[in-house]
């Protein structure tokens, strides 16, 4: 497991990830419907103003696709609606920025106005720190399904480095509560339940050998 292969169990980060995505998604799906029906040019420097926000016929079919995108992530799973996040998020900040420069100009053909850019900077820094809550980052708990294990069966737990005993310690808890442990895994999980010290623990599960 890491940042980029997560343990795809039902965790709370899980959950943060999806209701993010799935919560911005659907906001941007119902503002491209608004404006799909009420935005009479489809390329046009402006438009009418819906929830606060100008718009146009591009403007709106992109916040329907880019909406889309995002409950389709959040309905298929955690890592997948944490991984649209980021790059979204990423993507609206460099909208913002880019439309802020041809703001009131022919130019300007997504019909941007000054709300439009401070609010896609202000969703996509949010999508970025939602995408990113409890992934991308230095000191990630052991439980986190996101933090990287270095024991499986092919590399002895007792090889592993003391940084992260405590984390292999838990996968194999975890593997043995799914009923997918290897028999390493269960016979270590079983020699740690016998102490009831966590020094006492961490020491039978890595000198089991």
């Amino acid at each position: 497991m890491g940042a980029f292969t997560p343990d795809p169990a039902p965790h709370p980060v899980h959950r943060v990830h999806r209701i993010g995505a799935g919560g911005l998604g659907g906001f941007l799906v119902l503002f491209g419907l608004v404006g799909v029906t009420r935005a009479s040019e489809f390329l046009s420097a402006t438009g009418p103003v819906i929830m606060g926000l100008t718009t146009n016929g591009l403007l709106a079919t992109l916040s329907i696709v880019v909406g889309a995108v995002l409950v389709a992530a959040a309905l298929r799973g955690g890592p997948t609606a944490s991984t649209v996040s980021v790059v979204v998020g990423a993507l609206f900040l460099v909208s913002g920025l880019g439309n802020a420069l041809v703001l009131g100009t022919p130019m300007s053909m997504l019909a941007f106005g000054l709300p439009n850019v401070l609010f896609s900077v202000t969703v996509g820094a949010a999508l970025l720190l939602l995408g990113a809550y409890g992934r991308f980052t230095g000191s990630l708990p052991p439980t986190s399904p996101y933090a990287g294990v270095a024991a499986t069966a092919e590399q002895p737990v007792d090889a592993v480095g003391d940084g992260t005993v405590e984390r292999a310690m838990a996968a194999a808890e975890r593997a043995v509560a799914r009923h997918g442990a290897t028999a390493d895994q269960a016979a270590r999980v079983r020699a740690a339940a016998l102490y009831r010290t966590h020094p006492d623990r961490r020491r039978a599960f890595t000198n089991l050998d």
